[in-house]
């Protein structure tokens, strides 16, 4: 049997693993040894929801195209977080650190990394000065979002896409948020000046402001941070947080390096053969007949021409014709085409502008040239079918912009849409693969999203995957039960869940996965990672005490009791009940940062002081110097209650705030929890410790009352708490403030913040059950969150009694022979 081919792929993004993707499903495994090398330690996702993430609308786990998993599954090895350094073209091999990978055949799909204007004072020792950030990765994501808890003003140099959606995820950290650009209209690439200009008014709409014809040239610091941006005309913007997003620019460094043909990018030939015969290149890093390619779908054809042509069957790449419907913070937009009229072209236009709507036509010889629909891209599924089959045209063009019931222009017809026709164009996922899938069983909109990825991306395409369903199901549409699960390894909604688990003393993560997984096709008995974290938070609630605690079900976070950071350290945040401190606390803590040389000392905006950097090893040297308890800021607990002087102090009280935040924290300290809880309380209605957009809040009315909130929210989602009751005293206040969380705690999904669990069951049905006790519960929900605080330990006492022996160790040492078993990647 002869030996299998070496086949090496640079680069696991959307163009390089799509491609594996393709020549595993053609039976590449048979021909190839497929290794991988990606400069990130995770496996593929969807950059097309990175301003999901960054907005919160999307946790990281939810954009991950190939998990870890997949790669072991498929054979293929993954070098994840392995930079490659060279190509030998000569010895045919790949070098990345100390990792040689010799290839018969090697796949550059590098990519494109972000484009630095140059500013002055952006960089600093060749890195970006402190509070500018490119927008490309996940980890830019969180070094964002981290940024943005802190910053009042963000700006974004650029205008394009990434530009303006990087603006809306930043809206939701509540800064006020400018987007420069330095031409005249907002994505001049795809848009012609009246779209651009009509953009800019909708963005404007949402609260960004919008800088036109600005030349960023450079950047003042302060303390060596971003504190503003200066313009070529004089002015200048202040700004604590700065976005570069000025363009992208192929990665053809690599190709260079080896004496590949390169121009813009990388040069491909039709077979996306480089200039030599044992090298390709796809994906925005390649460059074909002069073309480059930025959009998703593109670079997916790449990948399927070239599995094709490996597995010995006939293809070839022609270019691909352009077009894209999505949205651009949040204004739907589709695209196709060419932007600008020819000679003797035909242009249909329309725009509404104080309604943000602009659309145009570009009609040639009868067949749509190019068109451009914004605000308003109802028209676009029959004008994508229409452009990617060359149909002719209706006579009346108005028709194409606003097709009716009586229109000779109908609307997208799914019948005649071709079976390579792509509804998805984020995912690239065609009519064909969509049918197909149905047919195959996959019949619910969830399970046949997850299978094929379609409307997974911006979302826009999911009224036609639903007519395809729904036509290609004869109408046996189903739902699928997952949506309902607690966690993914265990086929139960949480009530069955937490049944089951009562019924058999269930009281360790390892016994739920034995008895409840088993034998279902999931985890199989086995532990599900995706599924501990929830099982070890509702395990905890619901047996307190004797809940059997297996450390390897905790994120690190709740391993060490300390909320992990970018570069390894970790951050500390004492327990202040209330925010009211004394001076000898304040001493204290100010000696400990003196003795560990903290890097950071900040004021939370939770009324608490974090001390930033400490190294996991003197986490237990700092608790006990501290001697505070924990502040619970790294976990799914109550974290803290926000108080104003209340009566003490202020005038205008008319409620001892400052009193009732100190018992409410003392009470339900470190209380585990679905979600986070930030709690406050206010003296009076004029709100200064802003109790009305926390979990739960307290509001002081007048004849010593108390108005009770709950499911306030003002992180990437703001929203005003609502009223569940208003109630005599501070102790009455305590009770229905516990008999809500412990509510919350029982049915709430894992994660779910309490106004989603607010918006879900109803305030109406709240008040029903909590306050008027129409279930019959309020008592039993009573004693059962006295058990949780009863049940309350410190976890910081862990730092003079340690779970184990490496619990805060640095590092810990594995045995030579262990390390060259994985030396060769992850298999």
């Amino acid at each position: 049997m002869s030996r299998k081919q070496r086949l090496v792929v640079i680069g696991n993004g959307m163009a390089g693993a799509r491609f594996v993707e393709e020549l595993v499903a053609r039976g590449g495994r048979e021909r190839f040894e497929i290794a991988m090398f990606g400069d990130e330690p995770y496996g593929n996702y969807n950059r097309i929801l990175l301003s999901g993430v960054l907005a919160g609308t999307h946790q990281a786990k939810d954009v991950f195209l190939n998990p870890l998993a997949w790669y072991d599954a498929h054979g293929v090895t993954l070098h994840a977080g392995h930079r490659v350094t060279a190509i030998d073209r000569a010895l045919r091999v790949v070098h990345a650190g100390e990792v040689a990978a010799p290839y018969d055949l090697l796949v550059i799909a590098t990519g494109s990394s972000a484009f630095l204007p140059p500013i002055d004072g952006l960089m600093k020792d060749g890195a970006l000065v402190d509070g500018a950030f490119v927008f490309r990765t996940l980890d830019d994501c969180s070094a964002i979002r981290k940024r943005a808890e802190t910053a009042r003003r963000a700006a974004v140099i650029g205008g394009g896409l990434l530009g303006l959606e990087a603006a809306r995820g930043l809206l939701g950290f509540g800064l006020q948020v400018h987007v420069v650009h330095r031409v005249s209209h907002l994505m001049e690439v795809q848009l012609d000046p009246d779209a651009g200009h009509t953009l800019s008014r909708s963005v404007e709409k949402l609260g960004v402001k919008v800088h036109l014809d600005k030349e960023t040239v450079g950047v003042r610091t302060q303390d060596g941070a971003v504190s503003a941006v200066l313009f070529k005309d004089g002015g200048e913007l202040a700004c604590e947080l700065l976005v570069v997003s000025a363009g992208i620019r192929p990665n053809a460094e690599l190709a260079r390096a080896c004496g590949l043909e390169v121009a813009r990018g990388i040069v491909v030939d039709d077979a996306l053969q480089t200039s030599d015969p044992h090298v390709f290149s796809i994906g925005e890093c390649a460059e074909h007949r002069g073309q480059l390619y930025g959009l998703v779908a593109p670079l997916w054809d790449q990948g399927r021409v070239l599995a094709d042509r490996l597995t010995e069957r006939e293809a070839a790449y022609v270019g691909s014709r352009v077009s894209t419907k999505l949205k651009v913070a949040g204004v739907e937009l589709a695209v196709m085409g060419e932007r600008d009229a020819q000679p003797g072209d035909e242009v249909v236009s329309y725009a509404e502008p104080s309604r943000g709507i602009y659309k145009k036509l570009l009609v040639r010889g009868g067949k749509l040239a190019g068109a451009i629909l914004l605000g308003d891209a109802s028209a676009a599924p029959a004008l994508l079918q229409a452009f990617d089959r060359g149909a002719e045209l209706p006579e009346t063009r108005a028709e194409l912009l606003f097709p009716s019931a009586s229109s000779s222009c109908p609307a997208l017809d799914l019948d005649a849409l071709p079976e390579d026709a792509q509804v998805c164009n984020c995912n690239g996922v065609t009519k064909g693969a969509i049918v197909s899938a149905v047919k195959s069983g996959k019949r619910s909109m969830k399970v046949l999203c997850d299978a094929t990825r379609a409307g997974t991306g911006c979302g826009s395409c999911k009224p036609q995957i639903e007519a395809l369903l729904a036509a290609a199901a004869e109408g046996a549409v189903t739902e699928d039960p997952s949506v309902h699960w607690y966690v993914p390894g265990v086929p139960l909604p949480k009530p069955d869940l937490v049944r089951e688990i009562r019924a058999r003393g269930l009281k360790s993560v390892s016994a739920v996965f034995r008895e409840l997984a088993a034998g279902r096709g999931l985890a199989s008995g086995n532990d599900d990672p995706a599924s501990k974290t929830g099982l070890a938070s509702l395990l905890k609630t619901l047996w307190g005490k004797e809940y059997v605690d297996e450390r390897d079900a905790r994120f690190i976070n709740d391993r060490v009791h300390a909320n992990i950071q970018r570069d390894g350290t970790f951050s500390v945040i004492p327990r202040i009940y209330g925010g009211v401190t004394t001076p000898a606390q304040l001493r204290k803590i100010a000696d400990v940062a003196d003795k560990y040389e903290v890097p950071m000392v900040k004021i939370t905006g939770g009324q608490r002081i974090d001390l930033l950097g400490i190294p996991k090893a003197r986490l237990p040297d700092v608790w006990r110097d501290l001697g505070m308890p924990s502040g619970h800021a790294y976990a799914k607990a109550f974290r803290t209650c926000k108080t104003c002087v209340g009566t003490e102090f202020c005038r205008y009280g008319v409620g001892d705030s400052t009193a009732l935040g100190i018992a409410i924290e003392r009470r339900f300290q470190g209380l585990e929890s679905p979600g986070k809880l930030k709690l406050a309380t206010a003296g009076c209605p004029r709100n200064c410790s802003e109790a009305t957009t926390k979990d739960v809040g307290a509001v002081a009315i007048e004849g010593g009352r108390w108005e009770i909130y709950v499911g306030g929210a003002a992180g990437s989602r703001v929203r005003k708490g609502d009223v569940l009751c208003t109630v005599d005293t501070q102790q009455d206040a305590l009770t229905i403030i516990g008999r809500f969380l412990q509510y919350y705690r029982e049915h709430a999904k894992f994660g779910e913040r309490t106004w989603a669990f607010v918006e879900r069951l109803g305030i109406d049905r709240l008040k029903s059950v909590l306050f008027d006790d129409s279930e019959g519960i309020c008592a039993r929900l009573d004693g059962d969150i006295q058990a949780a605080v009863d049940a309350y330990v410190d976890p910081w006492s862990e730092g003079q009694a340690p779970v184990h022996q490496t619990q805060f160790a640095e590092r810990i040492d594995v045995p030579v022979s262990a390390l060259k078993r994985v030396a060769g990647g992850r298999r």
